[in-house]
């Protein structure tokens, strides 16, 4: 039933820890040795209001969320609305158990907190009866009054963690560990008496579940981190030294990582009143000669428009993170969806340009993040990372190695003082920032910062000379316009000589293939295998470089196939539309497969929709919707 792995989901109200529990429960086990991956579903509210995480650990990498979950604990919410709200939002601290019944695996194991959930609300929604058809092991503890005994109810959450190790016949030494690292004096101590007390009391009980928890070890140091950690740590590692920007979720997290380490590394971090202003503000210290970035979600995003525009008219370097969430307008601000890519794309008036990297997980994030700065300041152009928010709160451990790459501080094109004597000038004297054919023979002219010696020019948002006076010559426009955008070529055949950010996954000579993009990747990936292990042949193409879109590697890849299905979470198959604006045909080749219910893709799901496609069978009553190739 568990195919050698535990999913663990702990389950509350917003305020209730579950995050931090998650969060240790997950370190626990990767110091055990066990490979650990996240998946964190909170909603939009401070405090109250249903909260789950699941932890899924096996002893060979993970790649995705599970399909459900073998193990269940449920704290309830201590933090539930008036009950005279109960018309509308149902008995919310009931929530955690009820609302979790649907994806327990038959044979589970369910603990809840007797102490916080009452026996007549239990009752009521007919948990016994549940139980007996999926045959779940169903253990009510009082997880609170244990806590209660040693001080604050709220170390309920510790109590849950011993009861677990117990059930689960795990140990509580990680457990400990944790504890002793994070805590000092009283509170240590009493959740380290919570723990054990909680431990005991569930190891008298007698749980003949068939739930095993496979045993491992790392061959080399093991971190664990988020998509967030990881754009912010290769923000670092590549000379990032500003950032500015307003709160806003799923964005905030890259905001405040990179503003508690940016002074350790004499850089500066600014809250500004709005995005409009974080977005300017970056821009000027990268005038300045800074490497910088902003970012947000897609409402704050939205603002960015005019400095985004002000910055490839400028060929400012700038990096911006777009952090994607269910919209439109306010939407559901903590849910995941990809359906910001034409916003991201298309965000400013005129014929713009502008890089775009769309990482598919943790790894990804780190290496093109910084491939992001390094592109933007060598090219002079915007850069653009786009994830959401499964990959913002989503854990996984990784090799410490991964991050040893070699600081890069390099500034990109921007000349010494002593190359600036040499470059070309106006009679005035004035550097001639924009050239139309710069001297390299690229499309790159190269930029001073202010405070050189002759290098001053004039920085406009008007169409200009190469001197950067404003000008409305025709064959001017079409000079500077076209050096603008054939920077993308340059940028596409320096990303394809660099092995570009294209994954390919599954046997080469596949009749079938499945495309994706971005956080949906590696559950993609875990569905092939599981589709060829049922005799299909599939192979599958993640595709990270949304703009410049690399052409010729999605063409190889689509002729190789007989059918594709591309798989990404929204209703309009933006993906799919930006392929085939981009190349031009296989219209007739690819269907889509959707999500947009605020929940990502379960490996499962993928497989039946694609079986389903390739069968002619209807997905009308699953959350999933599909769309037929062009002419079928």
């Amino acid at each position: 039933m568990t195919d050698n792995e535990l999913i663990w989901r702990i389950a509350g109200g917003s305020g209730d820890g579950i995050d931090s529990t998650s969060q240790n429960f997950a370190k626990a086990l990767m110091r055990s040795g066990l490979h650990v991956f996240t998946h964190r579903h909170y909603p939009s509210r401070i405090r109250g209001g249903h909260t789950y995480v699941e932890v899924r650990a096996k002893d060979e990498p993970v790649q995705s969320r599970g399909d459900g979950y073998n193990f269940l604990l449920a704290l309830g919410d201590s933090f539930a609305r008036n009950p005279q709200e109960e018309a509308y939002y149902g008995k919310e601290e009931l929530k955690p158990l009820y609302e979790n019944f649907e994806e327990l695996r038959e044979g589970g194991v369910l603990l809840y907190d007797e102490g916080l959930l009452d026996e007549e609300d239990v009752e009521e929604i007919e948990l016994e009866e549940a139980a007996e058809e999926n045959g779940w092991h169903v253990v009510p503890m009082d997880l609170r009054g244990i806590a209660k005994e040693h001080g604050r109810e709220i170390m309920r959450n510790t109590a849950g963690i011993g009861a677990t190790a117990a059930i689960l016949d795990i140990g509580t030494e990680e457990f400990e560990g944790l504890i002793e690292q994070n805590m000092a004096g009283d509170m240590q101590e009493a959740n380290l008496n919570v723990l054990q007390d909680a431990y005991d009391a569930a190891s008298e009980l007698d749980i003949d579940h068939d739930i095993e928890v496979p045993e491992n070890s790392h061959d080399e140091e093991q971190v664990i981190l988020s998509g967030s950690n990881a754009i912010s740590y290769g923000a670092l590692d590549e000379g990032c030294r500003f950032i500015s920007g307003y709160p806003m979720t799923p964005w905030t997290d890259v905001f405040t990582i990179m503003s508690q380490h940016l002074p350790e590394f004499g850089g500066i971090s600014e809250q500004v009143e709005d995005e409009i202003a974080a977005a300017a503000l970056a821009l000027g210290a990268s005038h300045a000669g800074v490497k910088a970035m902003s970012g947000s979600s897609g409402g704050g995003f939205a603002l960015m428009s005019e400095p985004l525009g002000l910055a490839e008219m400028t060929e400012t370097p700038i990096v911006l993170v777009e952090a994607m969430r269910a919209g439109p307008s306010t939407g559901m601000p903590t849910k995941p969806e990809q359906a910001d890519l034409e916003h991201v794309l298309y965000t400013s008036q005129g014929d713009s340009a502008r890089v775009v990297f769309a990482p598919a997980n943790i790894r990804e994030c780190y290496t093109q993040t910084r491939a992001a700065f390094r592109i933007a300041y060598e090219y002079q152009i915007p850069a653009i990372v786009v994830y959401d928010q499964k990959i913002q709160g989503e854990l996984r451990n990784l090799p410490a190695s991964h991050f040893d790459e070699e600081p890069n501080a390099d500034p990109g094109s921007v000349l010494t003082e002593e190359e600036i004597q040499d470059a070309a000038h106006h009679s005035s004297g004035k550097f001639q920032r924009f050239l139309h054919e710069p001297e390299d023979g690229s499309n790159v002219s190269p930029r001073s910062v202010p405070g050189q010696k002759d290098g001053r020019y004039l920085a406009t948002g008007n169409e200009h000379n190469p001197s950067g006076h404003i000008s409305e010559d025709p064959e001017n426009r079409i000079a500077q316009m076209n050096r603008r955008l054939n920077k993308l070529d340059d940028i596409r055949a320096d990303l394809d000589e660099n092995a570009g950010h294209q994954t390919y996954y599954g046997p080469d000579d596949a009749d079938y293939g499945v495309l994706v993009w971005g956080s949906q990747q590696d559950t993609v990936f875990e569905a092939v295998d599981r589709l060829n292990e049922n005799g299909h042949s599939v192979k599958a193409l993640g595709v990270s470089d949304m703009m410049p879109y690399p052409v010729e590697e999605v063409s190889e890849w689509l002729d190789s196939v007989d059918e594709a299905l591309v798989v990404e979470m929204n209703a309009t198959a933006q993906f799919r539309g930006l392929t085939q604006k981009e190349i031009g045909k296989y219209g007739d080749k690819m269907s889509s497969l959707l999500k947009y219910n605020g929940n990502p893709f379960e490996p499962a799901e993928i497989v039946d929709g694609f079986e389903s496609s390739i069968n002619g069978e209807d997905l009308a009553a699953t959350n999933m919707k599909y769309l037929p190739a062009a002419g079928d």
